[in-house]
This record gives structure tokens, C-alpha cells and sequence, in this order.
């Protein structure tokens, strides 16, 4: 209690720590589990608003996402640099990929562990399809639709061409605004032919490091200390945490069905990076 009152009103420079962690999806797609632009705004401006900030970290480890989320968590985090004037530094733990990768650009110093799995600058789209498999259990499949194009990418129909090349125009789309947001942030500190780069490959942080995708290799805390001295403040900006959960209370047994499916797609999502 002693230890906590004397940090709580020592002197010295405070940089706030925002956790960022988890796959990137509008809320409540994971079952609560996901970074969204919901979950993390409120983490964001309190971290920005804290009195005596000399700059926010963000310890990011996410294997990404959806597009859109990453792209409104980026642009937050950079309206809220520019208002407060407060310089952005992102520590890579395990990875920061994809859409990951798209938020750790918004800061302005991108810092990594030597293991850690950096870039994936592209757009995935992955599904299955089922139509052999009902004609096998004598299923029989009833669309009815107003719109030529509604049922594009049906799982339970053979696969079109032209619905192929539809949803491929729509990724180079996406995926060219992933390269102008990096070419915006990284400049000319990118090394490397931008075929490589922007390929959706993905390397360990010290190969990162050496193609520009990163700024320097160091752990949040000392890299900190190195920076504003042993006195520095970190506190940890994280979510609160609701009433229900503190004493390990959950829902009924109506959310297991979609918890485990949610469960399934996040593990998908890691598992690409190996973790």
C-alpha cells in the first residue's frame, strides 16, 4: 500500500501504455474479444488526456483483422497525436501483421522484439464450400434473390469465375489502400523492392528492422527508461472491466454455441503466424 501511494504522487514524466491485443473486428464478432474502433476509442482518449503525457506507447500484439477497423483505430490514433502534439511509439510483441501491421503505422516510432513477426501487407479471403456435401446427404438448396449478383460467393453452390475475379478486384482495391497508407507513414525509410514488401509476406522483426517496416529492437519499459529516465510513469490503459466478470460470473449456456465458433475463427487468425 506504501509502494502504491509513493508512485502514485512521485514526480517525473509519465507515458501511458495502451494494451493492444486480440484479432481486429467490429464489436462483438468474437465475443467481445476483438479490437474495434468500440473498444478501443475510450482506451485511446484516456490515455491521450492524461495529464503530464510526454508521449503514448502501444503495445501491440495482433495477427489482424478486418480492414476497415485497423484503418479507423490508425486514423484515431493519429487525430489524437496531432490534437495533443504528443509523439506515438509502438512496441511489437509477438506480432503486429496485417492489420496489426496497418495500426502499428500509425505511430510515429516502430519499435520490435528480434522474434517478433512483422508486415503481411495484403488481403485475405477465405471460405468453404458445401455443394458436394449436400448432394450427398440429399439436401436440396432454395435461393430466391432480386438482384443478379446477391448470391455472389454462395458456399452452397459451385464457385463462379466471375464471382472470383469480383471479389479479387475488390481486395486490389483494399489492398492498395493498405500500400498508400504504409508508403504515407514509412516513406523512405522502407527498404526493398515494394513487390517483395507488399506481397503479404511476413518476417521475424530483426529481418523487419532491416527492410525499414520497423525503427529499433527493445522492450517498452527499458527502451522507455532509456528515453525519459528511470522515473518515468507507465501506467497501463486497459478496458474496464465489468461488474459480472470480477467475480467469474458469465453467461448462460446460449453464448457457448457462439463463443466456441468465435473461439475458432480467432485461433484461426494466430495460427498463420505460427503462435
Amino acid at each position: 500500500m506504501l509502494n502504491w501511494i509513493r508512485d502514485r504522487f512521485r514526480r517525473g514524466p509519465v507515458v501511458p501504455v495502451v494494451r493492444l491485443s486480440g484479432v481486429i473486428a467490429s464489436g462483438g464478432m468474437l465475443g467481445g474479444r476483438s479490437l474495434s474502433i468500440e473498444s478501443v476509442a475510450p482506451l485511446l482518449k484516456r490515455a491521450f488526456d492524461m495529464r503530464g503525457a510526454k508521449a503514448v506507447a502501444i503495445a501491440l500484439n495482433s495477427p489482424g483483422g478486418s480492414p476497415v477497423q485497423s484503418s479507423l483505430i490508425a486514423q484515431r490514433i493519429r487525430l489524437h497525436a496531432a490534437e495533443k502534439g504528443l509523439p506515438v511509439v509502438a512496441f511489437v510483441e509477438d506480432v503486429a501483421a496485417s492489420g496489426g501491421y496497418w495500426i502499428a503505422c500509425a505511430a510515429d516510432e516502430i519499435v520490435v522484439d528480434p522474434s517478433s513477426i512483422v508486415g503481411s501487407i495484403g488481403v485475405i479471403s477465405a471460405g468453404f464450400g458445401f455443394q458436394d456435401l449436400l448432394a450427398r446427404i440429399g439436401v436440396e438448396r432454395r435461393l430466391h434473390t432480386s438482384g443478379e449478383r446477391k448470391s455472389m460467393l454462395d458456399p452452397f453452390r459451385p464457385e463462379q469465375e466471375e464471382d472470383v475475379d469480383r471479389l479479387k478486384r475488390l481486395q486490389a482495391e483494399i489492398h492498395d489502400g493498405f500500400k498508400g497508407w504504409v508508403r504515407e507513414r514509412r516513406g523512405k525509410l522502407l527498404r526493398g523492392d515494394e513487390s517483395l514488401l507488399f506481397s503479404g509476406e511476413f518476417w521475424t522483426g530483426k529481418r523487419g528492422l532491416e527492410l525499414g517496416l520497423a525503427d529499433g529492437m527493445g522492450e517498452l519499459r527499458a527502451t522507455l527508461q532509456a528515453r525519459y529516465g528511470d522515473k518515468v510513469r507507465l501506467p497501463v490503459i486497459g478496458p474496464r472491466r465489468r461488474l459480472l466478470s470480477r467475480f467469474g460470473l458469465r453467461a448462460g449456456l446460449e453464448d457457448i454455441g457462439p463463443s466456441t465458433l468465435a473461439a475458432v475463427e480467432e485461433r484461426w487468425h494466430w495460427q498463420r503466424y505460427g503462435l
